[in-house]
């Protein structure tokens, strides 16, 4: 997954791409490697993708949901983030062809309000969506640490959890992202299999029949309105896909294709292109499918018998009971620990995604010009600061120590 492997060059380096990977020259065109072999060192977006899924999404969400209906819904997680794939690579294949983000092919979508595409508006009001629904996400992570070490405020791991983010994130670079993606998503997709595979030592083991009933496509009379959530929660959201146009192009894959002049050698390289780009994304689908996986079935082996719910101030300390009734008391500091990183990794990865939708979407109301590299920079690292920052005073903090 290097962006430092030796690829088939016009002679340029390949480092010339990411010291503007918005700006569509040919000096920076590249031969799109041959075989999935060769093509296993160009991937990485799809890591910084799993990193925004695999954490609240995974450990909170999947797990509760297979604490409210047990195995009956294990079926759906793979539906539900196989089908979301389809559109994450169109939307991909538009970057990789054109250059242009996701944001700038929402705003050519009819009807326009004010010469602006309707769905430009909806990437604003995103912006403050993540800003409180993120807090919580801090909080949750600081509730976590103020378990393992109480004489700690939760307020104090906050700011901690806060100035680790300035430290990744100042750079504002594409490689020290995906590189510390990677690290933890492999990390937490492969505790939490490990997990799974671990209770069937302990006396809520699961049995091959489980599994085969909640692979057969059935939803018990009551459960829709938890299958929909669960459909629109697991696997890829809008955020996400869109996040990723992003970092098809910060990855070089545009950059690599060139500008588009018509010929059948640019076809070329940009069928090329677009097919490492789709293996990344099936790459990351296999991992993020895993791990929500593992989590809900965490969720239905233990919680689900005992009629236990994670929800509210409880959350942390009910899915902590997984473990520390299967495997002992123990364990409970270490996975206070797995749940806090777990749960910072994904504001690791939102946060300069979503500082990318919002500064792409004030530039096409034309707040500024996206190919003004320096400008480009300056909003992108205020929203990031901004992102941050929320954490600080969010009200998911201030009653729990």
């Amino acid at each position: 997954m290097s962006e430092h492997a030796e690829p088939h060059t016009t002679g340029h380096h390949i480092d010339d791409v990411h010291e503007d990977p918005y700006v569509m020259d040919r000096k920076k065109i590249q031969e799109p490697p041959k075989g999935w072999g060769p093509s296993l060192r160009f991937l990485g977006p799809g890591m910084i993708t799993s990193a925004a899924v695999v954490g609240s999404g995974e450990l909170i969400t999947a797990t509760t949901l297979g604490a409210r209906v047990g195995f009956m819904l294990l079926w759906l997680v793979f539906v539900s983030t196989f089908v979301k794939v389809a559109v994450q690579i169109e939307i991909a294949r538009f970057s990789i062809s054109t250059g242009k983000p996701a944001i700038e092919g929402y705003d050519l979508v009819p009807p326009r309000i004010a010469g602006r595409g309707w769905a430009s508006y909806l990437a604003i009001l995103m912006f403050l969506q993540f800003v409180t629904s993120q807090a919580g996400v801090l909080g949750e992570a600081a509730l976590a640490l103020t378990l393992l070490v109480p004489s700690v405020s939760a307020a104090w791991w906050v700011a901690v959890m806060v100035v680790v983010a300035i430290a990744i994130h100042i750079a504002n670079r594409y490689a020290i992202v995906e590189s510390v993606s990677t690290v933890l998503v492999v990390a937490v997709t492969a505790a939490a299999v490990v997990m799974v595979f671990g209770l069937q030592a302990t006396p809520f083991a699961f049995t091959t029949g489980d599994v085969a009933g909640g692979l057969s496509f059935q939803i018990a009379a009551g459960s829709m309105g938890v299958a929909l959530s669960m459909f629109g929660l697991t696997g890829v959201g809008a955020g996400e896909i869109s996040s990723y146009s992003f970092w098809v192009v910060e990855k070089g894959y545009a950059a690599w294709t060139g500008p588009n002049d018509g010929s059948e050698e640019w076809a070329e390289r940009a069928r090329g292109w677009i097919s490492v780009m789709k293996l990344d994304a099936w790459v990351a689908w296999v991992i993020y499918t895993a791990s929500t996986a593992a989590f809900y079935t965490l969720g239905a082996a233990v919680l689900h018998p005992q009629g236990l719910v994670p929800k509210g101030n409880e959350l942390i300390t009910t899915i902590a009971s997984i473990f520390t009734s299967t495997i002992g008391g123990w364990v409970g500091p270490v996975f206070l620990v797995f749940a806090a990183v777990a749960l910072f990794k994904t504001i690791l990865a939102n946060v300069p995604s979503l500082s990318r939708q919002t500064a792409n979407a004030l530039s096409v109301f034309r707040v500024f010009t996206w190919r003004d590299k320096p400008a480009r920079d300056r909003w992108m690292r205020g929203l990031m600061s901004s992102c941050r920052s929320s954490g600080g005073c969010s009200p998911w903090c201030s009653p729990r120590r």
